[in-house]
């Protein structure tokens, strides 16, 4: 399926990417790529939920508030706050894409942002600026991540 993107200069959240303490690369705002609404809809209606329209309200049905969708909990928000720029380790354990594998960092239905899991790794605390619930995935790979408020990930898989 093919997408439409906001440019990136027009992208009304661009600056968590380009915030001085956590300098996102030239390269890697190319690869940066964010999702018209309509096109967003569509990723989410897919592959995220066609009743919600984000986190908190996920309903039955929704693959994210199954339980077992959910396999670990830990903590994401001191990894955050660290001058170590890499993710946590249980999270690249969990997630082993090469590189160049297409993701989706989906905040809510209207705002999901394509990019490559390499994008994605090297840049992880810019997403973060908003935590309210993001999941990121792949339509290739089942694994799924979602960052939660309280600092808190939880790896899953998608079902």
């Amino acid at each position: 399926m093919s997408y439409s993107y906001i440019p990136f200069d027009l992208y009304k959240r661009k600056w968590i990417f380009n915030h001085k303490d956590l300098p996102v690369s030239d390269d890697d705002k190319a690869l940066i790529k964010p999702l018209t609404d309509k096109s967003a809809m569509e990723v989410w209606d897919k592959w995220i939920s066609n009743k919600s329209s984000r986190a908190e309200l996920f309903e039955k049905g929704d693959w994210p508030a199954k339980q077992d969708a959910w396999t670990a909990t830990d903590h994401w928000q001191s990894a955050w706050d660290s001058d170590d720029i890499a993710m946590p380790e249980a999270i690249t354990k969990h997630i082993q894409w090469p590189d160049d594998t297409v993701v989706y960092f989906c905040y809510e239905k209207y705002q999901i942002i394509e990019t490559r899991w390499c994008v994605f790794v090297r840049n992880w605390k810019s997403f973060l600026f908003f935590d309210d619930g993001p999941i990121l995935m792949a339509p290739k790979h089942k694994q799924a991540l979602m960052f939660q408020q309280n600092g808190q990930y939880k790896l899953g898989v998608r079902g």
